[in-house]
């Protein structure tokens, strides 16, 4: 049998999963029941599109509730090592665009939890797989699809 994917992530990206997972659960499940049993009652269901929506929403909920439970079971929190010197799972790094781009600063999480809208990017993400391992003051090349981007780490914490 393969081996289930481990998923690393902050105890506080659990949690937030753990409380989607929950709401799902017992909040969106029923409302989407309640979406369902109304949308038989507008009759044939065969051209029912009321239905046919609320049906895809069940789908997409189940499917969601599924990968969470997933995700939750196997979770590995992120521990901190100690060392703050060194870009890691976890930590935030601020660097700036070489030659003389602005501060970026970022945390770099498991998949699970990436949300680059909040300066959350993913440890596969190719600044995050650039930037692991390093520390303050190096000069690191990323490749991204766009090309090459050249940054200098500035703080790590």
């Amino acid at each position: 049998m393969a081996q289930e994917k481990v998923f690393p992530m902050t105890e506080e990206g659990k949690r937030k999963l753990e409380e989607e997972l929950e709401h799902l659960k017992t909040v969106k499940r029923k409302e989407v029941v309640e979406r369902i049993k109304i949308a038989r009652s507008f009759g044939d269901l065969s051209e029912n599109s009321e239905y046919d929506s609320a049906k895809e929403e069940q789908a997409f909920v189940e499917g969601r509730i599924t990968t969470l439970d997933n995700m939750i079971r196997n979770a590995k929190i992120i521990e901190d090592e100690g060392n703050s010197n060194v870009v890691s799972l976890g930590k935030t790094v601020t660097f700036v665009e070489l030659p003389d781009g602005e501060e970026e600063s970022y945390t770099i999480v498991g998949s699970a939890e990436a949300d680059p809208f909040e300066g959350k990017i993913s440890n596969d993400s190719p600044i995050a797989k650039s930037l692991l391992g390093k520390q303050v003051d190096d000069k690191v090349t990323v490749q991204t699809p766009g090309g090459e981007m050249f940054v200098q780490i500035v703080k790590i914490s």
